[in-house]
């Protein structure tokens, strides 16, 4: 919309729509980390309470736990692939519709621009996305404390400063 209406944006972006996307964005990140939460509270840590991690995140957690974690594991992958999924899809298609509006535009220099601007942003979704999905959406037996570590500062730190 900002992209491809700039100047249409303040009237089809109206303060009740960006309440109402804003309400759903709130209540489903709530109802994600109740989610875990809850499934956390059941298990049992009989073991250390050091988590080698710089942040407390929740695989690290399930790696210290002495039940059976499974449960946990399948919510993080399900849950998690759709979190992650479905905006990611979003964004795609998002791109696809501004690539196509921006191959009409009849000046070269014009798609050039365009395309540089749009393909830092994209640059910068691939990068999210593909860390938070490396850390999230593999199997807990490939889980490396330094490999997850390295990819958390990537996704928490590097990516919100470029």
């Amino acid at each position: 919309l900002a992209i491809c209406h700039p100047l249409h944006y303040s009237s089809k972006m109206s303060l009740c729509s960006c309440t109402l996307m804003l309400g759903c964005l709130w209540t489903t990140a709530s109802l994600h980390a109740l989610l875990h939460t809850l499934l956390l509270a059941r298990l049992d840590f009989c073991a250390s309470n050091v988590i080698p991690y710089f942040f407390c995140d929740l695989v690290p957690l399930l790696q210290l736990s002495c039940s059976d974690t499974r449960l946990n594991q399948l919510m993080i992958v399900l849950v998690g692939g759709l979190i992650i999924l479905l905006p990611f899809l979003g964004i795609l298609g998002s791109y696809t519709c501004i690539a196509a509006a921006v191959l009409r535009v009849p000046s070269a220099r014009g798609t050039w621009k365009a395309f540089s601007t749009c393909g830092s942003h994209l640059t910068m979704v691939i990068l999210f996305y593909g860390t938070i999905s490396g850390v999230y959406l593999r199997p807990s037996s490939s889980h490396s404390t330094d490999k997850d570590s390295l990819a958390s500062v990537m996704y928490m730190v590097v990516t919100p400063m470029l």
